[in-house]
């Protein structure tokens, strides 16, 4: 004898509610009480219903997949934000598909075409640029779209970001209340919004403490742990001329710099300060623990994921610019890589 399939209709007769109900408890949980949720939740287990989420999709004409491009998926920066990103999706009834592009246009723009295709509903960008078939489209054309993390100068889209200067301008600062003067910044890759912010923040500092810039002290990295090896190499070889303070604009740098510097026998803080940027994991656990500043990445995926919910469920074009982006405030995480600046 076939096994009946539970529909809908079974769950509301075992929970006592109407079948809209229920449909809101699974759909829009935020709408119904917390009991009312639970005793869906409760008939739904008693009855092994399963929603038939293709049939549901093709009726609203939806993919129900949100595309999320990332320009690194191997970086541990984007783990939180990801987790985010995806708990807001689920619980909104989408499923989220990544796309790692490498930095590589023509990965972004094929991912791009899924919107148009209809392979997915909606996108989220990490990678701090618009694929080039969005770029070209008008704007009251663009499909659902949100950037986190990295800004693109120009692009009214809804935003989420940190204030990237004034992160960098605390860091620097904090090292310059130890008392150092000669601070070196390794920076990311020349092109990047992010360095652009973050190298901004370091020398208004400077100027601020009114300490010269020297532009030998910046290094550019490309926010590796091996770029922040080679930056450390390079600033620290010679002893004459080294800074006592290095600020990094991602923590996988610092823990770079600080690998370079026991090479040369260098005690950290006691010789050098190292500061790093992004708060990762291996910032707390490392030796010494880092001093970061740190981002609430999960927070930024989860304001992310909200934005892009919002506009999937307006009936109306989005109106660009006129509230701007969505600052998330960052913190000073003060460990033990950092300390007063060494007598001469």
């Amino acid at each position: 004898m076939t096994e009946k399939i539970a529909t809908i209709e079974d769950v509301a007769r075992q929970a006592g509610v109407s079948i809209a109900t229920v449909s809101r408890a699974l759909h829009k949980p935020n709408v119904v009480s917390e009991t009312t949720r639970e005793r869906v939740q409760t008939a739904i287990a008693a009855t092994g219903y399963t929603a038939n989420v293709m049939a549901r999709n093709l009726r609203l004409n939806r993919s129900g997949m949100i595309l999320l491009l990332v320009p690194d998926i191997g970086n541990p920066f984007f783990s939180a934000i990801l987790s985010g990103i995806e708990k807001g999706a689920s619980q909104a009834g989408y499923n989220v598909l990544i796309g790692d592009t490498q930095n590589d246009p023509e990965r972004e723009a094929t991912y791009a075409a899924y919107l148009r295709s209809n392979q997915a509903d909606a996108m989220i960008l990490l990678n701090g640029r618009l694929p080039a078939p969005l770029a070209k489209a008008p704007a009251n054309a663009t499909p659902p779209v949100v950037i986190a993390c990295e800004r693109i100068p120009g692009c009214a889209l809804p935003t989420v970001i940190i204030d990237n200067d004034e992160a960098s301008f605390v860091a620097t600062n904090h090292l310059i209340d130890l008392g150092h003067t000669r601070i070196a910044h390794v920076s990311g890759p020349t092109g990047n919004i992010l360095t652009t912010d973050r190298v901004t923040g370091y020398r208004r500092a400077l100027k601020s403490a009114g300490i010269t810039h020297e532009p030998n002290l910046i290094y550019r990295g490309d926010f590796s742990i091996d770029s922040g090896i080679a930056a450390g190499r390079a600033l620290l070889a010679d002893p004459k001329t080294r800074p006592t303070a290095v600020c990094c604009a991602s923590d996988g740098m610092a823990i770079g710099v600080i690998v370079a510097a026991k090479e040369y026998g260098l005690r950290i803080p006691h010789d050098l300060s190292v500061v790093g940027f992004d708060d990762i994991p291996h910032a707390a656990a490392y030796d010494p623990p880092i001093t970061t500043v740190r981002q609430p990445r999960r927070r930024l995926g989860e304001q992310a994921i909200a934005l892009l919910l919002d506009r999937l469920g307006s009936k109306t074009p989005p109106s660009h610019g006129e509230t701007g982006p969505v600052i998330i405030p960052t913190e000073l995480i003060v460990r033990q890589s950092t300390g007063p600046c060494p007598s001469s």
